[in-house]
């Protein structure tokens, strides 16, 4: 019982670590968010098993509009996973949000951003962003956000809505054990899978 009691702890903790951390740095509208020229939106896929829309992905491409037409943001730099033929995570948010009339020169790609710590990483290695506004649901701004400082980002959030508690049992389960991983990673010095050459984003 005690090793279950420990392990239970040690989630319990790292749970609020992150989410204590976040405090005053995630924003639920657009009134009170700070400018950054970069909006981060991390990928996800835009269907769920049987062909049906990922709400996640619709909520967070309704989020990036949103910063986007309120000004708060100049550029989108969509990070998501491309790994697999026929899966192209930043291609489809691209083009759900040109079809919503975002113009193309505003939105950057990164097809390595396979988790959100590559993501996060990338953001300043790669497209050279000491800061940015992370947008995605609140849980994954939070573990975003808690990443970046260890990684000498400056982060904030702007949260997507999230879905129902039924749809997204599963994926908060997977959370609880996504913030444990960021400790891991942090003990062992993780970094992104994929580097490479530096991609400007103009003034």
């Amino acid at each position: 019982m005690l090793p279950v009691f420990v392990c239970c702890l040690g989630i319990l903790f790292c749970n609020y670590r992150i989410s204590k951390y976040s405090e005053g740095k995630v924003f639920g509208d657009t009134t009170f968010i700070p400018y950054n020229k970069v909006g981060l939106l991390l990928g996800t896929s835009p269907r769920v098993k049987g062909g049906k829309t990922n709400p996640y992905f619709k909520n967070r491409i309704d989020a990036a509009e949103e910063l986007f037409e309120s000004g708060k943001i100049k550029y989108i730099l969509i990070s998501g996973d491309n790994r697999r033929h026929n899966y192209n995570e930043p291609q489809a948010m691209k083009d759900s949000l040109v079809n919503r009339g975002i113009p193309k020169e505003s939105l950057v790609l990164d097809f390595a951003g396979l988790r959100t710590l590559d993501s996060m990483v990338r953001s300043k290695e790669i497209f050279g962003q000491d800061s940015v506004t992370v947008i995605s649901q609140q849980f994954h701004n939070e573990r975003a956000i808690y990443l970046a400082r260890h990684y000498g980002i400056h982060a904030i959030g702007y949260n997507a809505k999230d879905v129902s508690v039924y749809e997204g049992l599963k994926t908060q389960m997977r959370e609880l054990l996504a913030r444990v991983k960021v400790f891991v990673d942090f003990f062992i010095n993780k970094q992104p899978r994929h580097l490479g050459e530096k991609i400007e984003i103009p003034e």
